[in-house]
């Protein structure tokens, strides 16, 4: 059998509908929302189905949606009796759906607590003030120095290193949009804003982790039953304090994507398992090691074919 990882996607996988196809063929998908439902007091699954009220993009809203689709997959490939990965990662809020996953932090708990993220993120920057965007063509040096450039007394700096010459950057509305105008000018290929209305990953972040310290600090997390790579520094630890310490700093530092999934190719991973709604990581895992096959699970036909890869 081959050595494969899981990766479990964060914000901007969410879609109407998602996982309905597996819903029908499997009563765990519904039970495992229903579940996460009864922690916040708000009906998840209707909100993805349906959206009636256009929640399911509010960060409160849509992290806890995430989590729970994610931790429903995994539920069912227990189910299953599909092969166990080698090693978890999740990108940003993904982080928490590997942790549940390695049995590090209860399910309950995380919907909670990143139900409580959500609210903490959106509230240290009012709406408008804060900015994301996606530069392509750069090499990280330079993003680092467009966007000292680019400060001027506020905030701009990289968020995520996804893939290389793929970076995020995040800050004051204003200073990103300097930002992306120098980029532009150094020779990106493109500069363009994300739909967001949080600036994730960045210093404009330290009150809601300041907030996120305190939810943290009474909440039980376990020795991790699989290896987890951790955004901060993509590095394993199997200290639960310095887990938790990562997670908050995880909300004002940059995603460390780049490096995670290098390091899943160092240990000798061949396959990896995208465990959530879409395949976004699978194709920044592609452009990172291209050696690395990814495959989905998001659907009932999917979710068959990967399992039967993964126990080949």
């Amino acid at each position: 059998m081959q050595k494969f990882g899981f990766v479990f996607p964060g914000q901007g996988s969410q879609k109407l509908g998602l996982l309905s196809d597996l819903a029908r063929e499997f009563e765990i998908i519904e039970q495992t929302f229903t579940e996460a439902s009864a922690v916040i007091q708000q009906d998840l699954w209707e909100i993805a189905q349906h959206d009636g009220d256009n929640t399911l993009d509010q960060t409160h809203i849509t992290q806890p949606v995430l989590l729970t689709a994610s931790i429903a997959i995994w539920r069912l490939w227990q189910q299953q009796q599909g092969p166990q990965p080698a090693i978890l990662a999740g990108h940003s809020l993904g982080e928490y759906s590997a942790l549940v996953c390695a049995g590090v932090l209860k399910f309950k708990d995380a919907v909670s607590i990143v139900h409580q993220r959500g609210l903490f993120m959106q509230s240290a920057v009012p709406t408008g003030n804060g900015k994301m965007a996606a530069i392509v063509g750069l090499e990280n040096y330079q993003i680092d120095e467009i966007c000292d450039e680019a400060e001027e007394h506020q905030v701009v700096s990289a968020a995520t290193f996804n893939s290389p010459g793929q970076t995020v950057i995040a800050g004051d509305a204003d200073a990103v949009e300097r930002a992306m105008v120098l980029c532009r000018e150094a020779g990106a290929k493109r500069a363009l804003p994300l739909n967001v209305s949080v600036p994730s990953h960045c210093d404009l972040m330290k009150p809601a982790a300041a907030k996120l310290q305190q939810e943290l600090s009474g909440v039980e997390f376990k020795p991790a039953t699989i290896p987890v790579v951790q955004n901060v520094n993509a590095q394993i630890s199997s200290d639960t304090e310095q887990i938790k310490a990562n997670l908050i700093k995880q909300l004002y530092t940059p995603i460390q994507w780049v490096n995670s999934i290098k390091l899943f190719y160092k240990t000798g991973i061949s396959s990896l398992v995208e465990c959530g709604p879409g395949k976004v990581l699978c194709g920044l895992s592609k452009r990172i090691e291209p050696e690395i096959r990814c495959f989905g699970s998001d659907d009932a036909q999917s979710l068959e074919s990967t399992m039967a890869e993964m126990s080949a």
